[in-house]
């Protein structure tokens, strides 16, 4: 379903914004690596167990295969990883680390996959943790509709698309 839903999106813009975040799975730290562009639309998610230069590298060049559109700039936070990442990709010049408030859009990003972890009570592994993440990021895709920036009528024939998104991708 979520492989036939993130077939029918639209392309995503070419500002990326890179974040990561603490998470406890199995009783483990891991870092969860999440890639949204510059209207909140998840472009990729990854679990791994490191924060490092290695961690940053393979979910850029992730997003790089995987993305139908090349980035324009590319919005991290402040940790020295992504631009050793992207050094060695020869995309330094793309780079905008985050000041302040530049990467809120990232930042935000994870307060759902917060609010699923806690109803769950924590993920049990890495595997099932990145399986259930990547599913819900082409579902959240499809239905976050951001209803304070449009009328009522326009709410009701997005919703109504994505309805039919989903009718289309379950059959």
């Amino acid at each position: 379903i979520a492989r036939r839903l993130k077939k029918r999106r639209v392309p995503p813009t070419g500002r990326w914004h890179l974040d990561e975040m603490v998470c406890k799975i199995g009783g483990r730290r891991m870092y969860l690596w999440r890639a949204v562009d510059d209207e909140g639309e998840v472009l990729d998610v990854i679990v791994q167990r490191r924060r490092d230069t290695e961690a940053a590298l393979k979910l850029i060049k992730r997003l790089l295969r995987n993305q139908p559109v090349e980035p324009e700039t590319i919005t991290t936070d402040g940790l020295a990883s992504y631009g050793a990442a992207l050094e060695q990709l020869e995309l330094r010049h793309l780079h905008r680390p985050g000041r302040l408030r530049d990467n809120n859009r990232g930042e935000n990003s994870h307060l759902p996959i917060r609010r699923r972890e806690r109803q769950q009570r924590r993920f049990k592994s890495q595997a099932s943790a990145q399986r259930f993440l990547t599913t819900h990021a082409a579902i959240y895709n499809t239905f976050n509709i951001q209803r304070h920036l449009i009328s009522r009528s326009t709410l009701r024939r997005f919703r109504a698309d994505a309805d039919t998104a989903w009718a289309a991708a379950t059959v």
